[in-house]
């Protein structure tokens, strides 16, 4: 029965992997909205149905979940936005799976396993990234390094029972030896050394005796195994380096594809779900548990893993290698720099978290590696924010309009809503003076057709009028330029009766309508206007050097004036500056009174 279950869930799994499943809501028959469905959901639902991993329990006798994902990072560096899709998706299913499957949950895990590459700083980073998406683990953070002893016993055992040898050729010999795929490869000279050869050797490679490089640990599997990875893969390495937390206790480490899968069977992960890129390697890992297993470490039911596609997205580049390069090098500012794709970046940027569960929702879950516009992304962000971020007014090309007939010393009243949508939100005041700030692009002087902002009388016909928004509507009577013929001010007269909201406004039908700030209250502001990092969509495919397709223009730094109220708004809140788009108050440079603004997203996608 047992078998014919793996059978079936095998079955399913062939069935739905090249399955492209975009989330599709589908009413059921009591009028609730289904979960979008994906053919990891599908393997998901068949298991609780036949009960693969029901009835489970610890070594207390405490009932496990019959539902255990995880999301195992290696902090050997920032987080990017395709990291985002697999949190999104694992805490996700526990999440959706959490009242059926007796408590499911995602457990958090860090696979330190390379001292080399990884850091402290990296792990807390981590860690911060997936609160910020809104996920938690509860009492389920977990580290490779816990299991560092056990690893090292479950190796002792594999060793003792032929399953794994010490071997001391060196790296450049093992490669070569391994073959390609048109041609098997040769047994390692020491591939036959005796059980008790092998223990005393491993044991003394962790008593420290041979230097990095000297010799390694790898498995028995087969030399003319068609997949490269089971040709005797290695799985321990000497390596002379503290280890962030376990210090210098060790000097030989275990390897990714040995340690993850024995984590999800010491965690009692059911469904270890993982980027397409691990798919060669899941006959090792059913290999490795299934060999502890038949040595009595491991009990039925072990886990297994499945692959879906991970992200790609259009102007951007997210191998950890080429990101560490542009900080390096100093092509962007740092690892947060609101152009790069981090979570730490995005966030920077005024993504939030709920665009990002949006986006990854919308994107579906596949077994095909397919290209995401970033206009998803972007379209996932205006969404979220259309009816949540307050309006406010910005002037980012800064034109000083003088109203001549208005008095210097006077002022007036106007306001105008926080959110359309939310008349509860109240109104934020400001007021009409006689010299204000409007757009550089709301005034030409030698209009075009079809241009209905500010102008200047032409010959026989009077300047143009339009409606300053919130105010009154104003003519223009003309302009002034600097010595190189620089447009620095216009001029205009207002009419008294037609402020917006009262009777006489009715009476003037303006086809313009442009927004502005009083200069005597207008708060100068640091804004940041970012665009993608790369003028290529697919900056590092192929030959291409990721390098040549930098946006030297990706970046731009402009004094813009803002309305009043919003000299007191605290870092990381989002605004729609109307005309523009959303904006956020930097959370790493504003400072109390002096915000900082970078523009997340405008109203459209402009990119094109």
């Amino acid at each position: 029965m047992r078998a014919f279950s793996l059978w079936v869930r095998g079955f399913l799994y062939n069935v739905f992997m090249s399955q492209d499943s975009k989330p599709s809501k589908a009413n059921t028959a009591n009028g609730a909205v289904a979960e979008p469905s994906n053919f990891l959901r599908q393997i998901i639902d068949h298991d609780l149905a036949s009960g693969a991993f029901n009835q489970r329990t610890n070594l207390a006798g405490a009932a496990i979940p019959s539902i255990i994902t995880r999301f195992p990072p290696e902090p050997n560096g920032y987080l990017h936005i395709g990291h985002a899709k697999s949190i999104c998706l694992n805490f996700g299913l526990a999440n959706d799976y959490n009242a059926q499957a007796g408590g499911a949950r995602c457990n958090m895990r860090l696979d330190d396993t390379n001292p080399v590459k990884e850091d402290i700083e990296y792990a807390d980073s981590i860690l911060e990234a997936v609160r910020w998406l809104g996920f938690d683990w509860g009492t389920h953070l977990y580290h490779a390094s816990d299991y560092f002893d056990q690893l090292y016993a479950f190796a002792e055992i594999l060793i003792q029972n032929g399953k794994a040898y010490v071997d001391s050729q060196s790296a450049d010999d093992i490669h070569a030896n391994r073959g390609n795929f048109g041609q098997a490869g040769k047994n390692s000279p020491y591939r036959e050394r005796s059980p008790e050869e092998n223990l005393t050797l491993f044991r003394e490679m962790r008593a420290g005796k041979f230097k990095d490089g000297e010799h390694v640990l790898r498995l028995k599997i087969d030399m003319a195994h068609p997949n490269i990875v089971m040709r005797d893969p290695v799985v321990y390495r000497i390596r002379h380096t503290d280890h962030h937390r376990t210090g210098s206790k060790w000097c030989i480490y275990p390897l990714y594809d040995f340690t993850h899968c024995i984590s999800d069977a010491l965690e009692n992960v059911s469904h270890s779900i993982c980027t397409l890129e691990f798919e060669n390697n899941r006959p090792l890992y059913d290999w490795i548990v299934n060999a502890l297993k038949e040595l009595g470490v491991f009990k039925d039911p072990v886990p297994h893993q499945y692959e879906f596609a991970r992200l790609n997205l259009s102007y951007t580049i997210t191998s950890k290698r080429k990101l560490l390069q542009l900080v390096e090098e100093k092509h962007v500012d740092a690892w947060d720099d609101p152009r790069m794709p981090t979570i730490v970046g995005i966030r920077r940027r005024g993504y939030t978290p709920e665009s990002i569960r949006l986006f990854c929702e919308r994107i579906g879950v596949s077994k095909a590696d397919s290209w995401i516009d970033m206009s998803t992304l972007d379209q996932a962000l205006r969404d979220d924010l259309e009816v949540r971020a307050p309006r406010a007014t910005a002037v980012l090309k800064p034109l000083k309009l003088v109203i001549q007939n208005y008095d210097a010393a006077a002022k007036e009243a106007c306001s105008a809503p926080r959110h359309p949508q939310h008349p509860e939100w109240g109104n934020r005041e400001f007021n009409f003076t006689r010299e204000l700030w409007i757009e550089e692009d709301d005034f030409m002087p030698d209009p075009i057709k079809g241009f209905f902002r500010l102008f200047p009388p032409i010959g026989e016909q009077a300047g143009s009028r339009v409606r300053l928004r919130h105010g009154f509507v104003i003519e223009c009577t003309g302009f002034e330029t600097d010595a190189n013929g620089k447009v620095i001010q216009v001029n205009a007269n207002y009419f008294p009766d037609s402020k917006s909201g009262t009777p006489g406004s009715n009476n003037y039908k303006v086809k313009g309508n442009i927004h502005w700030i009083s200069a005597a209250e207008a708060i100068p502001t640091e804004v940041r206007l970012y665009d993608h990092l790369f003028t290529d969509p697919h900056p590092d495919s192929g030959e291409k050097n990721f390098l040549d397709a930098i946006n030297h223009n990706s970046k731009q730094t402009i004094t813009a004036y803002l309305e009043p109220c919003m000299k007191d708004v605290q870092a990381e809140e989002h605004f729609q500056f109307e005309r523009h788009g959303y904006f956020v108050a930097d959370i790493k440079d504003s400072k109390p009174g002096q915000p900082v603004f970078n523009r997340t997203v405008g109203l459209k996608d402009s990119w094109k």
